[in-house]
């Protein structure tokens, strides 16, 4: 058990080629980014109605938009479903769901939930058991967790929304990988009982981060509490356009589950030819968790590619996929130029 800071100032995340410039000035342009888990191969972008820019949203396709989202994401009716600009505008907002008190976050994970709710008034403390969450006015976990890749079966889920319901508390479950996770596991259609809310991200699987675009899924009220808050024409014109196009084309959906799922197998591979293991991940992202991981980080950013480390755990490493067979390449030449300067380096006696 960790208690964390009440200070909400943003911590760094991946994707700063900013960042990544100034902490590899040499490093050969443009720098291959695979620090975010973000989808490589995004939705195909399509020519947008004026309308989309030139006027204010129009709540017709709002509804449309939560209608397809209730059925592409297995909640029970568009009436659980707040679309919003992001899922990370919402973070706070659900977190202020429940009075201030105790907020206990399942980690390592994702760090925008605990300052998230360090902004909502909340005392935070990071827990490494599942069961320590029962203890929580608020109680927060990312499944599939990021970056591990863990899961927490459905029924464990369930059982202890219902714990935290019977005392006023609330359960946020952050699906921004579901999409590409075991879906048996997923919240959606229990959201209707109360004492939850799902969190689903609209940009990592369709690889259109920039759409800025997510939703939560909770019973009727809750619903209706946050969209209260966000007020109107939350969502802009472009978004609307994507989401409704995107989510309901289960095509495409499916076939790129798989694709994924053989790229993230490629790189499994590709990786163990130089000697590292996965320890975790999604089909979006690998995790690693090795002894040199600090140097294979400092190595590829040598060469341009961003990858994402942790300051709180200097072991571990997440990957993303490359998008081409061009940065596969640049992969594997970085892969092995490491491995070459490792097996070369001294040995200790």
């Amino acid at each position: 058990m960790k208690l964390l800071s009440g200070a909400v100032a943003a911590v760094d995340h991946g994707g700063s080629l900013g960042r990544a410039s100034a902490l590899f000035p040499h490093a050969p342009q443009p720098f291959l980014d695979l620090s975010t888990g973000i989808n490589p191969h995004s939705y195909p972008l399509f020519d947008l109605p004026a309308t989309a820019l030139s006027r204010l949203p129009e709540p017709g396709r709002l509804r449309e938009l939560a209608e397809i989202a209730a059925k592409a994401y297995g909640a029970r009716s568009a009436a659980h479903v707040v679309a919003a600009p992001g899922t990370q505008i919402l973070l706070p907002r659900v977190a202020s769901l429940v009075r201030p008190g105790k907020a206990l976050v399942l980690g390592p994970t994702y760090a925008e939930h605990a300052r998230a709710a360090a902004i909502a008034g909340h005392a935070i403390v990071e827990v490494g058991d599942f069961d320590a969450l029962a203890d929580a006015d608020l109680a927060v976990l990312v499944n599939p967790n990021n970056p591990d890749g863990r899961v927490i079966e459905r029924h464990r889920l369930v059982g202890l929304a219902a714990r935290l319901r019977a005392k006023g508390g609330l359960l946020v479950v952050d699906e921004a990988f579901m999409d590409v996770g075991p879906v048996q596991h997923s919240l959606a259609g229990d959201v209707g009982q109360g004492g939850m809310v799902v969190l689903r991200s609209f940009g990592k699987f369709f690889g259109l981060a920039g759409v800025r675009l997510g939703f939560a899924l909770a019973d009727q009220l809750t619903a209706e509490r946050l969209e209260a808050q966000l007020g109107p024409w939350a969502v802009a014109g472009p978004a609307l356009e994507y989401g409704i196009r995107a989510l309901a084309n289960a095509g495409w959906q499916d076939d790129m589950r798989q694709g994924l799922a053989a790229d993230a197998k490629r790189l499994d591979a590709l990786l163990s030819r130089f000697g590292i293991a996965v320890a975790g991940g999604t089909s979006l992202f690998r995790y690693l968790s090795f002894s040199d991981a600090a140097s294979l980080f400092s190595a590829l950013g040598e060469r341009g590619i961003l990858v994402r480390h942790f300051a709180d755990r200097p072991h571990a490493l997440r990957v993303g996929l490359p998008g081409s067979e061009e940065e596969w390449q640049r992969l594997e030449s970085a892969l092995a130029a490491w491995a070459s300067r490792r097996d070369d380096a001294p040995k200790e006696c």
